[in-house]
């Protein structure tokens, strides 16, 4: 008989009592017992102790080989010894200005030389970014209104935080969404001025833009979606609304906080080959530091010169975190890491195809530069709406099971994907797969059992999914 769900969940629960106790101590004075909603999963989160290159390990003293990266943050893997060492020499002299330093043009040269842009402006987080990307694209246009994708996550303003993971009962016509606030506090005049489009649905977008002649400041878009595993753009989509946009006089917004260092050294940019009117930049630029960036051309960017649109932040180009952004781009995410990470994934990609095949696993697999994703469905999703369709108790299952034999294969919710570092090697994708062939039949074959209880295909069952508000984590009311 094949392990079950059931069966792994008591494995993880053997394998990790110090985690259990920590969260039940931690969950007194954090709410859900986390730093972040992203991190809170039932039954308890793994509490980590160390990590270093591929590899992590929590405070049961279970070592695992970590896919998960930081939610995409560590391309550089963790520890990388050349950010370890610029940081260490950058501790010596300070380890905070508040007034320009070298570092700063310095990384601002070599984002310019990556991404089709002249000016950068640094910050902290992602969702810095997007919004100071949004309030840029109002003040250059005078209009008020976004358009962003459902099912697209961009950070946690208020703008953005607008059909992130909207419930089926809540998400409106298809050829019209819904603008569903993430969870209380949004007001209705934020949700008025966040128009909401399908993801690929490029007619959506022209109807959103004859529908408020005038009014729409911008579109942003994560360029593959990845709030749903891995979601690619259909052939020509983002050419369509890079052509929409213009004609319309907005802006085009890439939200490469997740792509920009991890699709290619040039990011969506390169990767699509679409210049649009502003990225935003975070995770794996900063190495394992907190560094976000927002780019774009002079006559844009002049806005914040001319005074026009305010720009500040205590904590910007701190040093140490810069340092961190220049070793991690001048000598950790180079051509040829580039090079050597894809082949990875491709292997990594392929073994899981092939497994599919064999076991008969209803799901696919899919990948795009380090990045990659098992999405328990039938066919590829198109949509956000797809996606709520994805057999979630299979994922569990497969999530569990790779973790209590040593591979964390991404982060924790059917809504995430993997990341191949720098410091992934041979040998750590072979042992994925390994495991992978070990525990694809059990997973397969509750797949069966469930499809011929419910005659759904997979079986598919909803438990308290990720929530409106983030990528990944459990519901407000319900990662």
């Amino acid at each position: 008989m094949p392990d079950t769900l059931q069966s792994e969940l008591e494995t993880y629960e053997r394998r990790t009592p110090a985690s259990r106790a920590a969260h039940e101590k931690a969950a007194a004075r954090l709410p859900l017992g986390v730093a972040s909603n992203y991190r809170s999963y039932q039954p308890y989160p793994l509490h980590v102790r160390d990590a270093n290159g591929s590899r992590i390990r929590d405070i049961d003293g279970n070592e695992y080989i970590d896919f998960n990266m930081c939610f995409g943050a560590l391309m550089a893997g963790h520890c990388h010894p050349a950010v370890m060492h610029a940081v260490a020499a950058k501790l010596k002299t300070g380890t905070m200005f508040g007034m320009p330093h070298d570092a700063e043009n310095a990384l601002a040269e070599e984002i310019c030389a990556r991404f089709p842009v002249e000016m950068v402006r640094f910050s902290n987080s992602g969702t810095e970014c997007t919004m100071h990307a949004m309030r840029l694209a109002r003040a250059a246009t005078g209009r008020e209104r976004v358009i962003k994708m459902e099912g697209g996550y961009h950070g946690l303003h208020d703008s953005v935080l607008v059909s992130v993971k909207p419930k089926a009962n809540e998400v409106g016509d298809p050829d019209r969404p819904t603008s569903v606030p993430g969870g209380e506090g949004i007001t209705k005049a934020t949700l008025g001025n966040t128009l909401i489009a399908q993801f690929n649905d490029l007619p959506a977008i022209e109807r959103l833009f004859a529908a408020y002649p005038g009014e729409i400041a911008a579109v942003i878009v994560e360029p593959i979606l990845m709030n749903v595993g891995i979601l690619m753009p259909d052939p020509g989509y983002h050419q369509g609304l890079r052509e929409i946009t213009k004609k319309h006089g907005a802006l085009l917004i890439f939200d490469e906080v997740k792509t920009g260092a991890k699709l290619a050294r040039g990011g969506a940019c390169e990767y699509f080959g679409i210049e649009p009117d502003i990225i935003c930049l975070a995770k794996s630029i900063g190495g394992g530091f907190s560094l976000a960036a927002f780019a774009s051309k002079r006559s844009i960017m002049n806005l914040i010169s001319d005074h026009r649109v305010f720009h500040g932040g205590t904590y910007n180009t701190n040093p140490v975190a810069m340092a961190a952004g220049l070793a991690t781009l001048r000598e950790v995410l180079t051509p040829a890491a580039y090079e050597r990470v894809n082949r990875l994934n491709t292997k990594l990609v392929d073994g899981y195809k092939e497994q599919i095949e064999k076991t008969g696993l209803e799901a696919y697999v899919v990948g795009a530069g380090s990045n990659g994703s098992l999405m328990f469905a039938p066919k590829p999703i198109h949509n956000y709406r797809d996606w709520l369709n994805i057999d979630s108790e299979s994922w569990r299952h497969y999530w569990f099971a790779m973790t209590n034999r040593g591979v964390i294969p991404q982060p924790y919710w059917w809504d995430e994907q993997w990341t191949v570092s720098v410091a992934h090697t041979e040998a750590d994708i072979d042992k994925h797969l390994e495991l992978f062939a070990e525990i694809a039949p059990a997973v397969a074959a509750g797949q069966r059992e469930r499809r011929g209880r419910s005659g759904a295909p997979g079986g598919a069952t909803k438990p308290a999914g990720p929530p409106a508000g983030s990528r990944s984590q459990p519901a407000p009311a319900a990662r």
